[in-house]
């Protein structure tokens, strides 16, 4: 198995790490040699969270470390470790629990991140010994740094096609079925809405569609909005609204990276994977406010503004996941910046028409400090997607429940009797934080996994 930056199995020459809380720190400090006390007093080191201190010998090389934590069962109270640290092996020798143990190796893990595809980081950061059965936590860590990749990487080498290529790797890796429909064959194949985004683009439009798992097992499909860029089409963004949109197919990777962790840990579950994959260029023939396009589901939509284009693409796949009857329907998508204003960047969106499944997502997100919140479909609000010349429009004139009514959209091209939630994301830490660098990030897909794992029976 190949380790991502920060994990190593090889403990040679590996130096002990003490982990604390400022609640035990006083006991540990009282158990340690009067040296350790006296420097460790000098660094006016308490345990407090993301903290650290290098121990020397009485030669002044290192002996050891200490680490001051927070929460031990959140990952991000370990994702300051592998900076603050020198660049050297280290071996945890505090006491701690399973879950506690793949909290430290996955925070590790996340807080070693960097983005190095195009720019070499200025150091490299320290490596944990693992111990234990760490499989599930390496391919969950794999998971999450998939969501960053694809994320951080700029639309000129993530486009459409670069999309379509990932997925044909991992279902070769994997022995799944894939196919694609793209450009004119979107029409033929009765994709409109998906063709009338994205067809300003030198870049055709496509859905990739995934297929894996027994068809005796219960099966999930997961629908990603991949929009590789989005300029806002004719109704254009402004600049600082652009900068950033090569995250926009933030929601198609997450889906990506999820059915790509539910096969690599084989759950016994069949998988459809949907991944729209548009560019929303701006040309001749792009999408034009007040045109009235058709979907998949035969709905007519008017319009009302180009830049409310990924709930457009997604209506299609949604419309065909539902067509294979799955057990359940989940979707991913950078989808509005209303999200954002009601829970900030920390906190995705979440939208369920079933009890059930919105609080098994909620419990493992708790569970697991892998946060999210519950928003309303608040079906009065339909009044703000109303259309005079056709069945629904994509936006209205007001500013009012941004996120809701996107979800509402959604909704409508949901059979009523279909299990499914959405959640909308950010997908994206707009500064460096401990364990969370500046860029792409995966937001709800552990919490996800563990929905999934339940439902599998696992």
């Amino acid at each position: 198995m190949t380790l991502p930056a920060g994990l190593t199995a090889d403990s040679t020459a590996a130096l002990p790490l003490h982990i604390v809380t400022r609640a035990d720190f006083a006991e540990w400090r009282a158990a340690q040699p009067s040296p350790v006390g006296a420097w460790i007093d000098a660094q006016a080191f308490d345990g407090g969270a993301y903290t650290a201190v290098v121990v020397p010998d009485a030669d002044g090389n290192i002996a050891a470390a200490v680490i001051g934590v927070g929460d031990r069962l959140d990952p991000v109270a370990y994702g300051h470790v592998p900076f603050a640290l020198p660049a050297r092996s280290w071996r945890v020798v505090s006491s701690l629990d399973r879950a506690e143990t793949a909290a430290l190796q996955l925070g590790w893990g996340l807080g070693s991140y960097r983005f190095s595809r195009y720019k070499q980081p200025t150091r490299a950061p320290a490596t944990l010994v693992l111990e234990g059965d760490v499989d599930g936590v390496v391919d969950e860590l794999a998971a999450c740094i998939r969501v960053r990749d694809l994320v951080n990487t700029p639309t000129e080498h993530m486009g459409p096609d670069q999309l379509e290529q990932v997925c044909c790797e991992i279902a070769e890796r994997f022995g799944a079925r894939i196919e694609v429909v793209s450009g004119e064959d979107l029409l033929t194949k009765n994709f409109p809405a998906i063709h009338s985004v994205g067809r300003a683009s030198h870049r055709a439009p496509r859905i990739i569609a995934l297929t894996w798992g027994d068809a005796a097992h219960p099966h999930i499909a997961i629908c990603g909005k991949g929009v590789c860029f989005d300029t806002g089409g004719l109704d254009l963004k402004p600049a600082d609204g652009m900068r950033n949109m090569k995250k926009d197919m933030g929601g198609a990777a997450h889906a990506i990276a999820l059915a790509e962790l539910v096969m690599a840990r084989g759950l016994p579950l069949r998988i459809t994977l949907l991944v729209p994959a548009v560019e929303n260029a701006i040309g001749p023939n792009a999408f034009r406010p007040g045109e009235v396009i058709a979907t998949r589901a035969g709905i007519s939509v008017e319009i009302d503004n180009t830049d409310a284009e990924g709930r457009v693409v997604l209506c299609d796949a949604l419309t065909y996941a539902a067509e294979q009857q799955p057990e359940l329907l989940l979707d991913f998508a950078t989808l509005t910046g209303a999200a954002r204003v009601a829970l900030g960047p920390d906190l995705p969106a979440l939208y369920a028409n079933d009890e059930a499944v919105a609080g098994a997502w909620l419990d493992a997100g708790a569970q697991l400090r892998d946060p999210l919140w519950r928003m309303p479909l608040w079906r009065p609000y339909w009044r703000y997607l109303g259309s005079s010349v056709a069945d629904i429009a994509n936006g209205g004139p007001s500013k009012m429940a941004g996120s809701i009514t996107a979800a509402l959209y959604l909704e409508r091209f949901v059979p009523p009797q279909q299990k499914w939630a959405h959640l909308d994301v950010y997908a994206w830490n707009d500064s460096d934080r401990a364990g969370k660098p500046a860029g792409g990030e995966a937001q709800g897909l552990r919490s996800a996994y563990a929905l999934l794992k339940a439902r599998a029976g696992v």
